[in-house]
C-alpha cells in the first residue's frame, strides 16, 4: 500500500495564493532593479487572447509543478506486504583485543602470514553473518574500553566497524576487567531475560591495565546471568631467524590462559585456543550451536522511499515551463521591436 510519511505537508498547497493575494502588488515594483522600457507593449500584447491563454497555460503548469513538489516533501512510500523477522532472543557482545601485541603475525591466511587482527577479523565476519536474529554488539578494548557498537540487528554496520578497528586505537595494553564491565553494564541495560547474555571475549595477553580485576568481574557477571567465552589468541611457536640462525620462540608466552579459563567456566561457558585458522573457525562453529533462548517473531513490512518520483516530474516539469517563458519571451521581444520600427 502506499502512505506520505509527512502528508502535513500538503497544508502548504494554498502558499502560493496566499502570497499573491496578501502581498501588496507594487512590492516587487519598488524594488525591482531592472525596468523594461516596452513593458507597456508586452502587456498589449498578452492582452490579447492568445496572451491570456498562454497565461493561463503557464499558471497551471506551475501550480501542476509546486503540488508535485510538495507532494515530494510529504515522502510518498510504498509498503510492502509483512514479512516476518526471526528473533532468537539472544543479545550477543564481542569483546576485541586491540592492544599492540595483537600485530603478531603468526597467522596464515590464503598463503600469507598476517597479524592477529586481520585474522580475527576475517574469521569474525563469517561469524556475525550467520548471527541472523541475534543483537550483537561490538566492544574494542585495550588500556581503554570503548562500546563500538551497541546491541542491534544491523549485522553489516556491526561488521564495517570491526573492519575499521586498528592496533592500538584503544592503547598498547590490556585491560580484561574492564572489557568485562562495560559488556555487563551495556547488557544489563538491554531489556533481556536470564540466560540470554552473552560475551566472547578475543584476546593474546593478560590483563595488564584497567581498574577492575578480571576475575571479579567475572563474578558480577555471573551474578548478572552472562555467560562469558573466552578465546585465546596466537600460536604457540613460531621460527624466526636471529643473528645465530633459526630458532622456535613462542609468541604467546604472555597468554593468561588460566584466567581466561576461570573466567569462562566460572560464568558457565568455556575458554578456546586458536592457534591458527583453522582452530579459529572450528571454535566459531562450536559458538555457532549455542542454543538460544526461545523468542517470538517480529513482524515487519519493507518500506520504500518513492519521493524522487514526483520530484523528478517536478523537475522536468520546471525545464519546459523554463524553456516555454523564454521561448515566449523572445518571441514578444521580436514584435515589440517590430512594432517600434
Amino acid at each position: 500500500m502506499w502512505q506520505l510519511a509527512w502528508p502535513w505537508m500538503l497544508l502548504l498547497i494554498p502558499l502560493p495564493w496566499i502570497v499573491r493575494r496578501y502581498a501588496a502588488p507594487e512590492y516587487m515594483d519598488k524594488d525591482a532593479a531592472l525596468r523594461v522600457p516596452v513593458a507597456a507593449e508586452f502587456e498589449n500584447l498578452l492582452g490579447g487572447s492568445r496572451g491570456r491563454s498562454a497565461n493561463r497555460s503557464r499558471l497551471l503548469l506551475l501550480w501542476l509543478i509546486w503540488l508535485l513538489v510538495l507532494l515530494a516533501a510529504a515522502r510518498p512510500q510504498f509498503v510492502g506486504e509483512a514479512q516476518a523477522l526471526p528473533v532468537t532472543g539472544r543479545d550477543l557482545l564481542m569483546a576485541v583485543d586491540l592492544s599492540g601485541s595483537m600485530e603478531e603475525q603468526d597467522f596464515q591466511l590464503n598463503g600469507r602470514w598476517v597479524d592477529r587482527l586481520t585474522a580475527t577479523k576475517s574469521i569474525a565476519r563469517d561469524f556475525i553473518e550467520r548471527r541472523v536474529g541475534d543483537r550483537i554488539g561490538l566492544i574494542l578494548f585495550g588500556r581503554e574500553t570503548y562500546l563500538q557498537t551497541p546491541l542491534t540487528f544491523d549485522r553489516a554496520t556491526v561488521q564495517v566497524l570491526l573492519d575499521e578497528a586498528v592496533i592500538g586505537l584503544a592503547g598498547q595494553e590490556t585491560a580484561i576487567g574492564d572489557a568485562i564491565g562495560l559488556a555487563i553494564r551495556t547488557l544489563s541495560d538491554a531489556d533481556v531475560q536470564e540466560n540470554r547474555r552473552v560475551l566472547i571475549l578475543l584476546t593474546d595477553g593478560a590483563n595488564t591495565a584497567g581498574a577492575i580485576d578480571p576475575l571479579k568481574a567475572a563474578e558480577l557477571a555471573r551474578d548478572r546471568g552472562m555467560v562469558i567465552y573466552t578465546i585465546g589468541i596466537g600460536a604457540d611457536s613460531v621460527m624466526v631467524r636471529s643473528l645465530f640462525g633459526v630458532r622456535e620462540v613462542n609468541p604467546s608466552a604472555d597468554l593468561d590462559e588460566q584466567t581466561l579459563t576461570t573466567i569462562a567456566e566460572g560464568t558457565g561457558g568455556r575458554y578456546f585456543r586458536a592457534r591458527d585458522i583453522e582452530e579459529f573457525q572450528r571454535i566459531y562453529s562450536i559458538l555457532d550451536e549455542l542454543e538460544p533462548a526461545a523468542g517470538e517473531e517480529s513482524g515487519f513490512r519493507p518500506v520504500s522511499e518513492r519521493y524522487h518520483w514526483p520530484l523528478s516530474a517536478a523537475f522536468m516539469l520546471s525545464l519546459l515551463w523554463a524553456l516555454a517563458a523564454l521561448r515566449q519571451t523572445f518571441a514578444d521581444t521580436d514584435d515589440a521591436v517590430a512594432e517600434n520600427g
